[in-house]
């Protein structure tokens, strides 16, 4: 045997195997297009499409809270159709909204556009997470780690290229940062054409107890016919000879096939709910760094303007770093569960820090923004790992694309609501920011408690079922 080269050590490394690598490359791909976007998108609806500053605003919240229907809607999908091509699809539809966004100025078609791609984009989140759940098995948490690491990479790639080529400043400039968008979305479902189908539980019971019911049926149809052949000429057969009572008999039966081909439905397990509950609180995060932070050093603290992209980039730099290394906290659903104490330490500091940097000279205001930023990325490297760890253990594998998908709803209520919660709070005044600021280390703790509660509650009731 040859000795292994160090490509083939790294190709080892990553969960999932072949497909697993491929659906990195995926995921860099198509963070590469949302940078692009993400750094292109007010500016072309400002100066291509000519919208008011309130048209972008409705345009945004719109569209952001009609994508809330993409997790559930992609995650029922995916229990009942192959992954493969319905991840295709999806990010065959995005492609198709990100080029319609080209062809029309009229507020109701982009709003109506934007709306479609803003579902294909939540949903597509959610598939994508279910793939990556069933290629990499029990190792998921690790490659979790490596795929968020791959995204914050891709961000960064496109936001780079659309700085440089956002130096231009011409309309023309932003329709191609937007023809870029769509591109990196056509290359994501070339890519997962190259993947398999990943196996499915919900499908293989599904199938299996399709399979017990057909083949019980042809049993009962064959020893029916077998006891009418071997009777006498002019004798009764066992079926004849039955009495009518009986008839009703084989109702149980079939009660009990219908039972085995329901799946659990998320939508009625409180528990599930509660915890996905809890979940978009903690999301939260997301909002108060990139929305927030930036907001809160420029209207609360003496910090000089030019800290607030910096802080950016030591959030993108250490996730690259430190999200593989803390997958350990998510390794099995006890440390998982045992990690929200840590977790909710770092929201404290983060909240505490933030509430600091009211006070003091700008170089203490900015030591304290870069405390409350670290803090707020350990933060969001802990809860992703601990997130995505219970939200695949708390789902019945039957069921696991409906409850993945209603797990999604956390991040994409969050993803509308948290910006305006944030920007309202700062809108109040520094005065009103900063006694919400220092009540938010007090909230952090319980939070993240109660958060925990649920759990493993959910838990000990997942092992009594």
């Amino acid at each position: 045997m040859g000795k292994p080269t160090r490509r083939t050590a790294l190709s080892d490394r990553i969960p999932g195997g072949r497909d697993g690598r491929r659906m990195l490359i995926v995921t860099f791909v198509d963070r590469i297009g949302s940078g692009l976007w993400g750094a292109t998108a007010t500016l072309y609806f400002t100066f291509a499409a000519g919208l008011s500053t309130a048209e972008i605003g409705v345009l945004l919240a719109v569209s952001g809270a009609i994508g809330i229907a993409g997790p559930p809607l992609g995650g029922l999908l995916a229990d009942r159709v192959r992954l493969r091509p319905l991840l295709i699809s999806v990010q065959l539809v995005r492609a198709a909204a990100s080029l319609a966004l080209l062809t029309t100025t009229d507020l109701r078609l982009l709003l109506a556009i934007a709306s479609v791609g803003s579902l294909g984009d939540r949903g597509a989140a959610v598939l994508t997470k279910l793939y990556a759940t069933r290629v990499a098995g029990s190792e998921r948490v690790r490659y979790q780690a490596i795929s968020r690491t791959a995204m914050n990479v891709g961000w960064a790639v496109g936001g780079l290229a659309a700085a440089a080529a956002l130096t231009g400043g011409t309309v023309t400039v932003y329709r191609w940062l937007l023809i870029g968008d769509a591109l990196s979305f056509v290359a994501s479902a070339l890519f997962t054409l190259g993947c398999a189908e990943p196996p499915s539980a919900s499908r293989i019971a599904a199938k299996s107890a399709s399979t017990s019911a057909s083949a019980s049926a042809s049993a009962s149809a064959s020893t029916s016919a077998s006891a009418s052949a071997s009777a006498e000429p002019g004798e009764s057969t066992p079926a004849e000879c039955a009495p009518a009572p009986a008839e009703p008999e084989p109702e149980p039966a079939s009660a009990s096939v219908s039972e085995k081909t329901t799946a659990p439905n998320p939508w009625r397990d409180r528990r599930y709910l509660a915890y996905t509950a809890s979940e978009a609180v903690l999301f939260l995060d997301d909002s108060v760094f990139k929305v927030g932070l930036p907001l809160w050093a420029v209207t609360a603290t003496s910090t000089p303007h030019q800290l607030v992209p910096l802080l950016l980039v030591l959030n993108n730099l250490l996730v690259v770093l430190f999200q593989v290394p803390l997958a350990r906290f998510g390794a099995t659903s006890h440390t998982a569960r045992t990690s929200l104490w840590p977790l909710a330490g770092a929201f404290l500091a983060g909240g505490a820090a933030l509430a600091a940097s009211t006070v003091g000279a700008p170089w203490f205001a900015a030591v304290t923004l870069v405390l409350a930023a670290t803090a707020f990325t350990v933060a969001e490297m802990l809860h992703a790992t601990i997130s995505w760890e219970l939200s695949v253990v708390l789902a019945p594998p039957t069921a696991q694309g409906a409850y993945l998908g209603v797990h999604g709803l956390a991040q994409a209520v969050q993803r509308s609501a948290g910006p305006l919660a944030v920007t309202a709070a700062i809108a109040a005044g520094p005065s009103a920011g900063s006694a919400s600021a220092r009540g938010s280390p007090r909230c952090a703790a319980p939070s993240a408690t109660w958060y925990g509660t649920v759990v493993t509650e959910r838990c000990q009731w997942s092992r009594l079922r």
